[in-house]
């Protein structure tokens, strides 16, 4: 996969992209990421990008030309695909949307920065507007640097195991169960016996089971879009129970006496 990223800062990506996951996918060949500066591209004399908001109002805002003749340069290129602008306004970030843009044969990813790019660059140029969350960042580099490395996960090679992406958070619409490594044994906290007793069904159970329950503890919301079985709700429903029972009466004696 080839992506392209237009920025005006090309330097804050140097370590992102040489380390770690992202630092093998390049040199073995199965990811391009190309950082491309707008600066240059601006007919300015003195390069600038970005200039008053008509209206009036606070901040500077990222000029139409240089973005439009960097755009151009990349689209001479061969990369063809589609232009995402990193903006608080757009879509929340979800694993479909990383798994759709995965599917791409490249990418432009557009950093904003101070109030934003001039409308006519969304109207006339982007295809898609995406978000990290509800908050805002100093600019997009930051939000390209997380979609790059969560697309990366997709291609084929880059993890290693087949299964990996498959099996994260969010891939069946659930959190990811727990993991455990040595030793067995950790300031008193043991690892659970059924992940030792090689009896794979078993394991696999368990860890969907671990699954329902980490996303009932911790993203109870996405339970309602989950795919569950009528066993799995049921089990659900009566983790529920306890929590919303009458508290017991203390002069009422236990009813299993």
């Amino acid at each position: 996969m080839k992506i392209a990223i237009l920025t005006l800062f090309p330097q804050m990506f140097e370590s992102v992209f040489t380390a770690s996951i992202l630092g093998r996918a390049r040199a073995q060949g199965l990811l391009d990421v190309e950082t491309v500066d707008i600066r240059p591209f601006s007919d300015k004399k003195h390069k600038n990008t970005d200039d008053y908001p008509f209206g009036g109002g606070a901040g500077m805002v990222m000029t139409a030309q240089p973005i439009g003749d960097a755009l151009r340069h990349v689209r001479s290129r061969g990369v063809a695909g589609p232009c995402v602008y990193l903006s608080p306004k757009g879509r929340p970030l979800t694993q479909d949307i990383v798994r759709e843009l995965a599917g791409e044969e490249s990418l432009v990813l557009l950093c904003g920065h101070y109030e934003g790019v001039d409308q006519r660059v969304i109207d006339l140029m982007v295809d898609r507007e995406i978000s990290l969350g509800d908050f805002v960042l100093t600019g997009g580099e930051l939000a390209a640097m997380v979609l790059t490395d969560a697309v990366a996960r997709y291609i084929p090679g880059v993890l290693g195991s087949g299964e990996s992406a498959q099996e994260e958070s969010f891939s069946e619409g659930l959190l990811e169960y727990p993991h455990y490594t040595r030793p067995r044994v950790y300031e008193g906290l043991e690892v659970p016996d059924v992940l030792l007793s090689g009896d794979h069904a078993k394991i696999s159970a368990w860890r969907r089971e671990q699954s329902l329950l980490m996303t009932a503890r911790l993203r109870p919301d996405l339970l309602h879009n989950a795919e569950l079985t009528e066993k799995e709700r049921r089990f659900l429903g009566e983790m529920e129970q306890p929590r919303h029972a009458e508290p017991a009466d203390p002069e009422q004696p236990p009813a299993c006496e």
